[in-house]
Formats: C-alpha cells, sequence, structure tokens
C-alpha cells in the first residue's frame, strides 16, 4: 500500500493510485485503504480506511477485461484529494487492514458461489446439448466419452455447492471460517475452470462460438481463481490452518 493520506486540519489529502477496483467507473462512494503512518512498526497499523466520494481530486480510467463485463473495473489516481476527516471507518487511524481482512472470508464464499453457479450453468447446457445433438446416428450424450464428462462435472458441483453451504454456515455462525471459505473458493474457482473447458469440449465448434454461452463462462471462470486471493494463496491459508488446528 503505497497510497498516502496526510491529515490537514478537518480533512485528509489523498495521492496515490489504486488498480483494478470494481465499480469505480460507475459508483459514487469508494473505501480506500491509504497509509496514514508510514513511519509505524509493525506497517499494517499504519493502514486506515476512508470512504471517499468521487470528485475533484479524482480521476477514473477504465481497465478493458477478458471477461466478467457486465461488472466496471477501473484505476484511480488521487492528487490532493481532500476527505473529510469523519470518512474515517472506524474513527481511529491504523484499523484499515484489519477492517479489510474482516470481509474476505465472505468474499471468499462469494466467489465460490460464483464458481457454482458457472459450474453449474456449464453442466446444464452441456446436457441439454448432449441429448440433440447427433454422431453415428445416436445422441452424443449415449457415447461412453461424453457420459464420463458429465459425470465428472455433475459430481464436481455437488462437490463444490457441498464445501460452499459449509462455508456459509460456518461464517453464519459467528466462528472463524478463513480454512472453510478457503477450500470452498478453491474448489469452486477450479470445478469452474475445468467445467467452463469440458463444456466447450462437448459442444465441439459451437462452444467456441459466441452464439453460446459457454465461450463467456469460459472467460469468466479464470477471475475467481484470482479475486479474493489467488488459489495458491488458499491452499497456504489451508493448510496453516489444519497445522494450528491440529497440533500434536
Amino acid at each position: 500500500i503505497t497510497t498516502r493520506a496526510v491529515r490537514d486540519g478537518d480533512d485528509y489529502v489523498i495521492n496515490g493510485a489504486k488498480m483494478w477496483i470494481t465499480n469505480s467507473i460507475y459508483g459514487h462512494i469508494i473505501a480506500v485503504l491509504v497509509k496514514t503512518d508510514p513511519g509505524t512498526e509493525p506497517r499494517h497499523k499504519g493502514m486506515s480506511l476512508l470512504l471517499v466520494e468521487k470528485g475533484d481530486g479524482i480521476s477514473v480510467s477504465k481497465l478493458d477485461k477478458l471477461g466478467y463485463r457486465g461488472i466496471d473495473t477501473g484505476s484511480l489516481v488521487f492528487e490532493d484529494c481532500r476527505v473529510p476527516a469523519d470518512n474515517l471507518i472506524g474513527g481511529e487511524e491504523g484499523k484499515g487492514l484489519q477492517q479489510i481482512l474482516a470481509g474476505m472470508e465472505l468474499g471468499r464464499i462469494n466467489v465460490a458461489a460464483r464458481g457454482v453457479g458457472i459450474a453449474q450453468a456449464c453442466l446444464d447446457e452441456s446436457l441439454a446439448y448432449a441429448q440433440v445433438r447427433k454422431t453415428f446416428g445416436k445422441p452424443i450424450c449415449e457415447h461412453q466419452a461424453i457420459q464420463i464428462k458429465l459425470a465428472d462435472m455433475a459430481t464436481a458441483v455437488e462437490a463444490a455447492r457441498l464445501l460452499v453451504e459449509k462455508a456459509a454456515r460456518v461464517y453464519d455462525s459467528g466462528e472463524r471460517a478463513d480454512m472453510e471459505a478457503g477450500m470452498a473458493k478453491l474448489f469452486a474457482s477450479e470445478v469452474a475452470l475445468k467445467n467452463s473447458l469440458e463444456a466447450m469440449r462437448i459442444h465441439g465448434a459451437y462452444g467456441y462460438s459466441t452464439e453460446y454461452n459457454l465461450e463467456r463462462y469460459y472467460r469468466d471462470a479464470p477471475l475467481l481463481a484470482i479475486g479474493e486471493g489467488t488459489n495458491e494463496l488458499q491452499r497456504i491459508i489451508i493448510a496453516r490452518e489444519l497445522i494450528k488446528r491440529n497440533p500434536v
């Protein structure tokens, strides 16, 4: 975090830049993590969270993406952007990182649920197509190669859904759910990726066409393996929490 916010009377003055900010094009209010005390140790204690209304001192540029085009993403540049000190979330400096991390578990469950949705859509369209597309005089769903793909896709979707539901139950109970959320996000996003590719293979050339929804699922799925923490990071979180919960 390099974006700075310096207290000036009843305001903070922000300078810096942010990348890959969701809803930054059409949204009017943005939560911005800033450095209010860059010299403090540990460094996270120098971070704070400010609510910033778009206006003078902020320039926004749209970022083009492979997928997820239904929601805007942009970059922000702050140049002497003045924000009322009352917009400091929590009313106390140095709490910003904890406030951001507090939403990560829910965010990862959200991403996992979206992964289940994409994976299920790929399965649904593949099931329908396989029953009407014919080769060698019969629907392709009667070929064992296609049946194996459909079975694997369906099994993976159900497993991903159960992981999401478990993570949501743990989160709703008020217990710590970082491991469960990480497992759900990791598995469901990978299932979305795999099912989108398998669905494209089942559809053949039509899967590569914009005539069907599959090309959109294929473009949307990769983001789920990156957003809210990469899947490599999820594996590290899961392993560390496993060790912590199961000491010898």
